[in-house]
């Protein structure tokens, strides 16, 4: 026997009724009389419509005609009210309460009727999302009729309910404002992470992230309870729920004040267990997860019980992943945990971080330039300020792997990989023998004439402090060019030249061997350093020439100057 099929009549009443209850709410906002009553009546309209809306003909179709005759007595008074052409106050107080009770009574028979099961999916007549731009009180209303479907409808309105609720807080924010002013929509959203059906579980995810995105909603979501449910859902929930779950609670958790309540209901460990599973787990799972740890491990304590759980172990590990979120997630949070703890740092050495962090930085090795330059950024954060960090990365091969990424990588890549070259020759004596055995010095000087100052600068304060090696300036002064160079960028009219403060520096250093003093004063290039004394513009410049000015020089120098 087929399903009961709903007759014309029936449907065509259901629609006269909601028809008649839209117009009736929207003459309802024009009252200015009796306001506090026709607020309450107004919200029991929007029940009902909202109800017949998600009902059918067919198990409304006994209601209707009680519920259309409450509705025409109730526009009359409307009518009356807003054009007060009412007979008295206390005769229209009495007729208005009757009617909000019996309104009452068709929403209390309403939800009594889908209580007991009947199927709402059938012919339920579908409110229209508003449009770009609808007013408040249009959007409201729709989300009344969502909010209805999602507590009375069955499994297949309550998933759409939610699809078409995530897509419009998506498209508009001021839908998310009114979502949140409505502390039962929050209640059921919660409710629903907590659901048997992993469908509803997963779009309540979704819109419950977008909500946390909002920093004055986060206290909301904490304050309806949302934490333990999502933890849940990270423990036994579906791929596509554990997501949204992670990605809701990595923003709840840029508040720390929120880390506390995420470890004190398991999430810690719920959260490790992801990251350990990863072959299991993608990185768009595993990438939100590692989010909530580095914002958690800004805790101590918490920090402290992440370690203890194996946490460096398990990133270190990640670091070798094939996926670039995952990649990327794990180096940072290495960072986090080990900054500024010497600990840690130690327990990353000890684990082979150092090793697996220049095996990302290998040309060989097949990674994103996006992974490289975070690589490179953790290695400066993370590596220079420890001696014994230092001296691993000069036995692996640190220095190399720079001076490929300065002579061959693309133009971010390189001045980065020059920016961590600089900072890293300001770690250690051996670190500038380190740099100028690899001809490093030979890249900085044709760093001198970049297009970009800062670039200039950097390549010029490295050169600077390499130089004070005195291996360095062996080197740098066998290669005549070099010094030329220096020398032709002091020239006073060359407007786009390095910092000539740096640039004297380098040459000062240059003239403590014997080598390095003929070779300037030598050269054709050698008068810049005179007209710079002479102009007075540089007080270093009246030095350099001092010094190169001594007995064993004066001759060389007079002959060459005053020529």
């Amino acid at each position: 026997m087929g399903d009961e099929q709903p007759s014309t009549t029936s449907v065509s009443g259901l629609r006269r009724v909601i028809a008649l209850l839209s117009s009736l709410i929207s003459l309802s906002l024009s009252i200015r009389v009796f306001a506090g009553k026709w607020q309450l009546i107004r919200s029991r309209l929007e029940e009902l419509h909202s109800a017949l809306v998600a009902g059918d003909s067919t198990s409304l179709s006994g209601e209707l005609p009680a519920i259309t005759g409450t509705a025409e007595e109730c526009l009359e008074l409307a009518r009356r009210c807003a054009d007060l052409s009412y007979s008295g106050k206390l005769l229209m107080q009495s007729d208005l309460d009757l009617t909000l009770g019996k309104l009452e009574a068709h929403v209390k028979k309403l939800s009594e009727i889908f209580k007991k099961g009947v199927s709402m999916h059938g012919y339920s007549v579908v409110v229209s999302r508003p449009g770009f731009g609808a007013c408040k009180d249009d959007m409201r209303f729709y989300l009344r009729d969502l909010l209805t479907r999602m507590k009375v409808g069955d499994l297949g309105m309550k998933k759409q309910a939610l699809v078409n609720l995530h897509e419009v807080v998506v498209e508009d924010d001021k839908y998310v404002k009114l979502v949140v002013e409505v502390s039962e929509f929050v209640h059921v959203l919660v409710d629903f992470l907590g659901s048997n059906e992993v469908e509803v579980v997963e779009e309540a995810a979704k819109v419950v992230s977008l909500v946390a995105g909002f920093d004055s909603y986060k206290g909301v979501l904490v304050g309806a309870g949302v934490i333990a449910p999502l933890i849940r859902v990270l423990e036994c929930g579906s791929e596509v729920g554990k997501v949204g779950a992670a990605r809701c609670l990595q923003r709840l958790t840029e508040n720390s004040d929120n880390a506390w309540c995420v470890s004190a209901h398991g999430g810690v460990t719920a959260l490790l267990r992801i990251c350990e599973s990863v072959e299991e787990c993608k990185g768009e799972l595993v990438g939100p997860a590692c989010g909530v740890l580095r914002n958690l491990c800004g805790v101590e304590e918490i920090k402290r019980f992440m370690v203890e759980e194996g946490v460096v172990s398990t990133f270190v590990s990640l670091v070798r992943s094939k996926d670039e979120a995952v990649q990327v997630s794990s180096v940072e949070l290495i960072q986090n945990i080990a900054s500024g703890d010497e600990l840690v740092r130690q327990m990353v050495i000890k684990e082979g971080g150092i090793r697996v962090l220049l095996r990302v930085l290998d040309p060989k090795w097949s990674c994103s330039s996006k992974t490289r330059e975070v690589v490179m950024r953790v290695i400066d954060n993370l590596c220079f300020s420890s001696r014994s960090c230092v001296s691993v990365l000069l036995s692996y091969g640190f220095v190399d792997q720079l001076m490929y990424y300065v002579r061959n990588g693309e133009a971010l890549i390189q001045e980065l990989a020059l920016k961590v070259a600089f900072r890293f020759c300001e770690t250690s004596e051996e670190a500038k023998k380190a740099l100028g055995d690899a001809c490093f010095m030979a890249e900085l000087v044709k760093f001198l004439n970049a297009k970009s100052f800062e670039v200039r600068e950097m390549a010029a304060e490295a050169l600077s402090s390499m130089v004070m090696v005195a291996k360095n300036r062996k080197r740098f002064v066998q290669d005549d060019r070099n010094i030329s160079l220096l020398l032709q960028l002091l020239d006073p009219g060359e407007g786009n030249s390095g910092n000539k403060k740096l640039l004297i520096s380098i040459l000062m250093s240059l003239t403590s061997c014997n080598s390095g003093r003929k070779k300037i004063v030598s050269s054709g290039y050698a008068k810049n350093i005179e007209r710079l004394a002479e102009a007075e513009v540089s007080s270093d410049a009246k030095r350099l020439v001092r010094k190169l000015s001594t007995n064993r020089f004066r001759s060389m120098l007079s002959g060459i100057w005053h020529s």
